[in-house]
């Protein structure tokens, strides 16, 4: 069975792409095809007011990172907002990464703030709090890749958390199985972290980076288990 996954696409990042990555939709097509699944796409530049204009409780739609914060109010922000809210009530199936997971929280009751314990960078452990996700993370660790300064504080109304930690409260959660976000980035690979950590951290402290680092060497992220997760949760109730 083919699914579908609709990208709405908040930033294309230029200047931030390395050589082996053509763009930043490929790393979720990427990450998709690694689980197995047979998808069709279409892609749209919410980030230039492009928005889904028919919804199809068939299908996904794929809310991922920004530069942009979500509690900003810039023209898109807004109307991706209100997007997101009615596409809610037409019971579409959401799912959100970083800044996906916050503007997703923001829509739908939640807040976000920058977070003032700093940025989160590299591999970061969580722990798996709810048991829909609990098979799919050994021993109730998940370990994603991280590039945000913002967070989620306030969970929307009706939200289950899925994965907790220290740095942040709420790592993941989902709305029974028509939601499901993630702050870390289930897209990204060693190599691009590696790629950002080296070549596009002017903003993060010189210690939090090399700490960063040092994660990408030793601990393994499992950006396909969240996937596999998404898609069984989403689709098959």
């Amino acid at each position: 069975m083919t699914r579908r996954i609709n990208i709405l696409l908040c930033d294309t990042f230029p200047g931030r792409l390395p050589d082996f990555i053509p763009n930043y939709e490929s790393l979720f097509m990427d990450l998709f095809a690694a689980v197995g699944e047979q998808v069709s796409y279409k892609i749209f530049q919410t980030w230039q007011g492009e928005l889904p204009s028919e919804i199809n409780a068939d299908e996904l739609y794929l809310v991922p990172g920004s530069l942009d914060s979500a509690y900003d109010n810039k023209p898109w922000i807004v109307a991706l907002l209100k997007w997101i809210e009615r596409a809610f009530c037409r019971g579409a199936k959401l799912m959100g990464v970083c800044f996906g997971h916050q503007v997703i929280a923001r829509a739908l009751g939640g807040e976000v703030r920058q977070y003032e314990g700093g940025f989160g960078a590299g591999v970061r452990v969580s722990h798996v709090v709810d048991e829909s996700m609990e098979p799919y993370f050994p021993g109730q660790k998940m370990h994603l890749l991280y590039s945000h300064h913002d967070q989620v504080t306030v969970l929307p109304q009706d939200a289950i958390l899925c994965a907790t930690s220290d740095f942040c409260k709420n790592e993941s959660y989902r709305i029974g199985h028509q939601v499901v976000t993630f702050q870390g980035h289930p897209e990204f690979t060693i190599a691009y972290s590696r790629h950002l950590l080296t070549n596009c951290s002017d903003d993060i402290e010189e210690a939090v980076r090399l700490a960063a680092l040092r994660t990408l060497d030793n601990m393994t992220p499992q950006g396909t288990a969240a996937a596999r997760y998404a898609l069984d949760l989403l689709f098959d109730k």
